[in-house]
């Protein structure tokens, strides 16, 4: 893995949250598995903020923002406003196909799996809400804003797929790898040569979160793409 600089990850910071654009393949809290290696962003904070807390999470893959408390008071300030859904949560998706989503509400309850995946399952899942809207619609894919109400486990993930619109690269939930060869005209490979998908990670990134200071200020914190999926959207925009 990369070797990140926290600081630099830094888009927001005041005297009570450090909001950070967290890379993909860095998980938020350390792993429980025994061949779970690295730094985890808690680990990393908490050598800056002794009482760095996340009152949140982003699975491994997923990049973008996620704030940090850098004291008991506010995480549990956060905590509160996460548990009673007044956190605003704003995700951006590339998608497989072509879709025309205008607030789009999936309502579909989920099921976390001992296997790490989940289910939708309407008599003993937890409930869940998302509401997607289409940003932008490319040759053969499109970039969804997605806005979870709830925070289930690969929530987005799952409800995306449940409106046949999986996300590039999430082979776990009906997504597929994404290559040149399929969007540009004319392409060539050289010889002896593999070729690599355009991403290699779930294409999802957290785009905006918004929630309240301790003061009842609103704090709105947006973080840019990473490299890989600014990279993506390129290729998307010069071949549709």
């Amino acid at each position: 893995m990369k070797f990140f600089d926290f600081k630099d990850l830094i888009v927001f910071e005041n005297d009570n949250y450090v909001l950070i654009n967290k890379p993909p393949h860095i998980a938020t809290l350390d792993e429980r598995t025994p061949d779970a290696k690295g730094a985890s962003i808690l680990r990393m904070a908490k050598k800056i903020y002794d009482d760095a807390q996340v009152a949140h999470r982003l699975d491994k893959e997923t990049s973008g923002v996620l704030a940090i408390a850098k004291n008991p008071e506010a995480y549990r300030h956060l905590a509160i406003q996460f548990e009673k859904r007044q956190v605003e949560k704003i995700y951006h998706a590339v998608t497989v196909g072509i879709h025309d989503f205008q607030g789009v509400m999936v309502d579909l309850p989920i099921l976390a799996l001992p296997t790490g995946a989940v289910k939708i399952d309407r008599s003993g899942g937890k409930e869940a809400t998302t509401i997607f809207t289409t940003k932008e619609v490319f040759k053969q894919n499109t970039l969804v804003e997605c806005m979870p109400l709830t925070g289930r486990m690969h929530q987005i993930r799952i409800h995306l797929s449940c409106l046949s619109a999986p996300i590039v690269s999430d082979t776990q939930y009906g997504g597929k790898m994404l290559f040149l060869s399929e969007i540009k005209r004319g392409f060539r490979l050289k010889r002896h040569t593999e070729e690599l998908p355009l991403i290699q990670r779930v294409a999802l990134h957290a785009h905006t979160l918004s929630f309240r200071d301790l003061n009842d200020e609103v704090i709105t914190a947006t973080a840019p793409y990473p490299k890989d999926i600014a990279a993506l959207l390129k290729q998307l925009r010069n071949n549709s």
